[in-house]
């Protein structure tokens, strides 16, 4: 073991555990938030131009997170999009397109929100509601209206279940809405979308009345990462296992050294 070979093998050895050791010391300080966001931080409304920036994914600790916004409706971007529960009720949302306030939000270019306005369990009444929106804010010319909300991350599209019309959303994503809205050369979005409150929408009465959306607080999440944990611990296993490997390959030598030394003094004649 006290070998040039074993010596620098036990060298490399050190090295890649002193490696292992700085991964799971990084993966530690990364398992204990050190600065939680205060209890109940996500119900106090913030300006959106405080929490996301078009394009940009929503964090996790702002996953939830209560905005303000102000901008108009767009008349022909009020959508449906199904399979959504409210009280354990499958149903359908009414969404729409809100063309947001450049100074209110501190954006540049046009840019939109979309935002999930109110639920029905039926499809036909969604269908009338959205039709019936349409209709009004056309013909009221620009709706504006400043909205409070609740600010989810984007589900990502999904395909229509089987049987379903393709044309069918079964996921509020903006990025699948986008590719249904009008006059979008140039416009930025918001990759998160909004559940208004009711109060505030700024929407004509029209069409069939639409259920508040359920929206509750988000569960409170530890401030201790136990993934980050665990990963840090295999690392600590990890850095262990290279000091054993360099242990277990140094005896196998030395005992196969042993064994053919004995081999040969077992063979030499006597006296020699």
């Amino acid at each position: 073991m006290l070998r040039p070979w074993w010596i620098g093998m036990l060298v490399f050895a050190l090295v890649v555990a002193g490696v292992f050791a700085w991964l799971g010391q990084w993966q530690l300080g990364r398992a204990i938030d050190t600065d939680p966001p205060p209890p109940g931080a996500t119900e106090a409304v913030r300006p959106i131009a405080d929490v996301v920036a078009p394009g940009e994914y929503l964090s996790e600790p702002l996953v939830g997170q209560r905005v303000e916004v102000s901008g108009r409706w767009v008349p022909e971007d009020f959508l449906v999009v199904s399979s959504r529960y409210n009280g354990g009720v499958q149903g359908f949302w009414v969404t729409g397109q809100l063309r947001v306030d450049e100074a209110s939000a501190g954006v540049e270019g046009p840019t939109s929100l979309a935002v999930a306005i109110g639920w029905t369990a039926d499809r036909a009444t969604a269908d009338a509601a959205a039709a019936a929106l349409s209709s009004a804010v056309a013909s009221a010319g620009e709706v504006a209206a400043t909205l409070r909300g609740r600010l989810v991350s984007d589900e990502g599209p999904r395909l229509p279940a089987a049987g379903a019309p393709i044309t069918e959303m079964a996921t509020m994503s903006p990025a699948a809405l986008l590719g249904w809205w009008h006059d979008t050369d140039g416009l930025s979005v918001y990759r998160p979308y909004l559940v208004a409150d009711v109060d505030g929408l700024g929407l004509p009465a029209a069409g069939p009345e639409l259920t508040a959306i359920d929206s509750p607080a988000p569960t409170e999440l530890s401030n201790v990462n136990w993934l980050n944990i665990f990963y840090a611990v295999e690392w600590a296993v990890f850095a262990g296992f290279a000091f054993y490997m360099w242990y277990r390959l140094a005896r196998d030598a030395w005992e196969k050294e042993v064994e053919a030394l004995e081999e040969a003094a077992g063979a030499a004649p006597p006296g020699d």
